[in-house]
């Protein structure tokens, strides 16, 4: 059990603590397997499947649950039980017509939201970084791990609204004064609200931005934490908005 458990265990005291299950139900829980989002930023599909969802009592159903296809991410039948599953991946489990969106809570923990079968065709990525190529063309690299070629004129930072699974661009949402931003870190996790200021730092210290939320109160938070997710108001449904 030993070897099991450092490669593709790992005790439940010591999970990530986004990780949105209970510490002394059982001794050990599954690690996502290395792909589209860290360790610290995902739950295996297993965890999904049988602690989150309920679809299973144990690993053994959850696999069976997965193995068989019964599982969609992304647009994809996903087979692998250790698959990592993140922010702002979409799930559906076609048998039951059921669709989620995987978003922080406001303790920061990840968690299935349900939304509309209509909204499971698009999921929103943040570009983390973008490599010129020829011809006015950029390969985008989004937070999510993928990678995509585009003409459209989008900076790090912004978000793209994606769709899936065959990854074209149907909008494209500035990092900016006025944008409506979801907080994904830090003391504010799981907080929206509008920028009202990007406060560029000259020395070591990170960028931050100014947010104000529907309740008119401020806050500061690192720019690397505020997610846009649209421009006049919100492109997807979360956690106690509408």
């Amino acid at each position: 059990m030993a070897n099991m458990g450092s490669r593709r265990h790992l005790k439940r005291f010591k999970a990530p603590k986004n990780w949105n299950i209970h510490p002394k139900e059982k001794k050990w829980t599954v690690k996502p397997s290395p792909g589209s989002h860290s360790i610290e930023n995902s739950l295996s599909l297993l965890i999904v499947v049988r602690d989150i969802l309920k679809l299973a009592d144990n690993a053994r159903e959850a696999k069976r649950i997965v193995n068989t296809g019964n599982i969609v991410v992304d647009g994809r039948v996903i087979k692998d039980y250790k698959f990592p599953v993140g922010f702002m991946d979409v799930i559906q489990i076609p048998k039951t017509e059921e669709v989620y969106r995987v978003l922080p809570d406001l303790k920061g923990r990840l968690t299935l939201h349900p939304i509309p079968a209509e909204n499971a065709n698009f999921k929103l990525c943040k570009v983390s970084n973008k490599t010129m190529l020829k011809k006015d063309l950029n390969q985008l690299n989004l937070h999510d791990g993928r990678n995509v070629i585009s003409d459209e004129v989008v900076n790090v930072g912004d978000v793209v609204k994606l769709q899936i699974p065959n990854q074209e661009i149907l909008d494209v949402y500035n990092f900016q004064e006025g944008a409506i931003v979801l907080v994904t870190d830090g003391k504010h996790t799981g907080e929206i609200g509008f920028i009202k200021e990007v406060i560029i730092n000259k020395s070591s210290n990170k960028n931050t931005v100014l947010v104000e939320n529907d309740k008119k109160k401020e806050f500061l938070t690192l720019k690397d934490y505020a997610f846009v997710i649209g421009k006049d108001g919100p492109e997807i449904l979360f956690p106690g908005g509408s």
